[in-house]
């Protein structure tokens, strides 16, 4: 058990937890929940050792392994599998120790501790988490100088997912992910057999994982059962049943104030008046909770040229004498919101680089629109800004003419307030320095918005308030991002760019991911020696059958669980609960006896939807 007493931690004099209790349980899925700033991080370093409490005690157990995912990403000859594979540090000294010819006595003791850990299985095992992170054979095999930080950064997360440490802290770790992924990732992460504590704005992630939300807000850490819209759901009831409280205590309190003032110092009334004083002095106070954050963004209106604002025909686009996409036929409207699906290394920044003017065709024709203004967001763009200039110098150097009040007007419009307008950008959080970029897009008032990858450090008020600008927006949109909460709100259509070309996606985002889950799984058996298999028609529909039916069976099961789950968290929620003589523990005892059951029949459903791939 996870255990922190009477927590308090200070930065720089700077009070992020003040007299904080929290427990987490031995195999509990918990997702750490707050705005940027607040200490989430901090609190990491504290579990791992590198900070310590000013008063308080946090207590660990002494033989749980911890893992993160560290900050320098991997480099140098390893190749990815091996870099995994010596994330088990057991395993390797073991490895070492045989390989430097010991007696034979101990030789037989290693043969029977490598057994025993599986380590055998061991390379299989790094090879399907290199691969459900988008490293096919070939690059698993390539030295690690040869890949980009973010792809070294998804080894770092391979080698400790690969480790399965008794404690896994993992801190935005779908921020170097694209959506596929970001998709397996959170499979996996529902199948982690020890605890977890995640810190992510991803609605979805949060949604899908934890069993158990921890909101650290005003110095102090509050655990709320179930998943995020729930703790959210929760969290506003409890919001404005205290506002409710509040403000009937402040009409009571004026209501024997008023009659204290009117009647204090007259004598027939005097013994009245010192009563309610008396019930004045005890009444207290309510504090008030918090105030909401109020994050707006807001991209200007732009003038919009008829449509198309661009063609393709037949086009083809790469670098050097090399196409990456090839036979393109697209077309974008003013009023057009478009994703683009498809796994990094597939070609979706490259058709951006298109579709912005950064690339021109290889073959083929593009027509843009006369004078069509695109504002282009990259994710990496936070990297290339000048660290000792303000977030204001940033938007002169774009407008050197420009009132300097207006500028300050659009960096507000993006959250960025008088102070941090003033701020030097290696000063500014992360969430802030991609405020500050899509504040320069905005600034041209572009008719076409090309956003790669913009939730990245965007916490989870910020990330709404991303999808109500883009919403507002009366230009075209094209999203690639890992996000679904944000694709689904504000992608109309879906583009997959896969195989060197571009086609419309007929579905929506949720038969995506079913179809990459089902497909991950469909490989995963393949490998583990079950092959599939080819079949005629009629033995097809014999094996398929029984397959479907076990399909239904079990999202009927899941809805079932599901229903009843809800049950339980809306009496766990429901504040009479506690009032009555109800057994909270065997509820929550109950609430997660259901979550594993649901968890057990979706791996089920994901393995039967393999094996209908693997017939069909």
């Amino acid at each position: 058990m996870l255990t922190l007493t009477n927590l308090t931690l200070r930065i720089a004099g700077r009070p992020l937890l003040e007299a904080a209790d929290l427990q987490i349980a031995p195999g509990q899925k918990v997702g750490l929940v707050g705005r940027n700033g607040t200490g989430k991080t901090s609190l990491f370093r504290l579990i791992l050792g590198e900070l310590q409490p000013d008063e308080g005690e946090l207590l660990l157990p002494a033989n749980w392994r911890i893992g993160s995912v560290a900050q320098d990403a991997p480099g140098g000859s390893r190749t990815p599998l091996e870099a995994v594979l010596a994330a088990d540090l057991e395993r390797q000294a073991l490895l070492d120790e045989r390989g430097r010819s010991p007696a034979a006595e101990r030789v037989a003791d290693i043969e029977m501790r490598l057994h025993e850990i599986g380590a055998e299985a061991a390379p299989a095992k790094a090879a399907r988490i290199l691969k459900g992170l988008g490293f096919d054979e070939a690059m698993q095999g390539r030295p690690l100088a040869n890949f980009s930080g973010g792809w070294r950064m998804r080894v770092a997360l391979a080698a400790t997912l690969f480790a399965e440490p008794d404690l896994l802290l993992l801190d935005e770790p779908t921020n170097h992910l694209d959506l596929e992924a970001a998709l397996w990732l959170e499979a996996y992460l529902k199948r982690y057999p020890r605890t977890l504590v995640l810190i992510s704005h991803d609605r979805d992630l949060l949604n899908s994982i934890p069993d158990r939300i921890v909101h650290l807000e005003a110095r102090q850490l509050k655990a709320y059962t179930g998943n995020y819209d729930t703790f959210d759901r929760i969290r506003r009831e409890q919001r404005e049943l205290l506002e409710k409280q509040k403000k009937s205590l402040d009409a009571r309190r004026k209501h024997l104030q008023s009659f204290v003032d009117r009647f204090r110092y007259k004598a027939s009334k005097a013994t009245q008046a010192q009563s309610r004083i008396k019930m004045l002095e005890k009444m207290g106070t309510i504090a008030p909770p918090p105030p909401e954050p109020d994050v707006v963004f807001q991209f200007p209106a732009p003038d919009m040229p008829p449509p198309p604002l661009i063609t393709l025909d037949d086009a083809a686009v790469g670098y050097g004498d090399t196409p990456v996409l090839r036979d393109l036929d697209l077309r974008l409207d003013p009023d057009d919101r478009i994703a683009l699906l498809g796994a990094n290394g597939n070609g979706k920044s490259t058709l951006a680089k298109l579709l912005s003017g950064r690339l021109e065709p290889m073959l083929g024709e593009l027509h843009r629109s006369r004078g069509l203004r695109v504002g282009f967001f990259a994710q990496h763009q936070t990297e290339d800004l000048e660290q000792d200039d303000t977030a204001l110098q940033h938007l002169q150097r774009l407008l050197p003419n420009e009132r300097a009040e207006r500028l300050r007007a659009l960096l507000g419009r993006f959250g960025l307030t008088q102070a941090r307008a003033e701020t030097k950008a290696q000063h500014l959080s992360g969430g802030e320095k991609t405020r500050l970029c899509l504040a320069m897009v905005a600034l041209a008032k572009p008719q076409l918005l090309i956003l790669d990858e913009p939730s990245n450090h965007l916490d989870i008020d910020s990330r709404e308030a991303l999808i109500e600008a883009i919403n507002e927006f009366p230009g075209a949109v094209v999203l690639i991002s890992h996000d679904r909460h944000l694709v689904e709100l504000t992608a109309d259509r879906l583009w997959l760019v896969k195989d060197g070309r571009v086609r419309v996606y007929d579905g929506d985002l949720e038969s995506y991911r079913t179809e990459l889950l089902a497909r991950a799984e469909g490989e995963g058996q393949r490998q583990k020696g079950r092959p599939a298999r080819s079949v005629g028609g009629s033995e097809r529909r014999q094996l398929l059958a029984p397959l479907r039916k076990a399909v239904k069976d079990l999202e009927a099961e899941i809805r079932r669980l599901q229903a009843d789950r809800t049950r339980i968290e809306r009496r766990l929620a429901d504040p009479a609960t506690y009032r009555g003589e109800a057994d909270i523990a065997n509820l929550e005892s109950e609430r997660q006896g259901i979550v594993a059951a649901i968890a057990r029949a979706e791996e089920r459903w994901l393995e039967i939807e393999g094996e209908i791939e693997a017939v069909g």
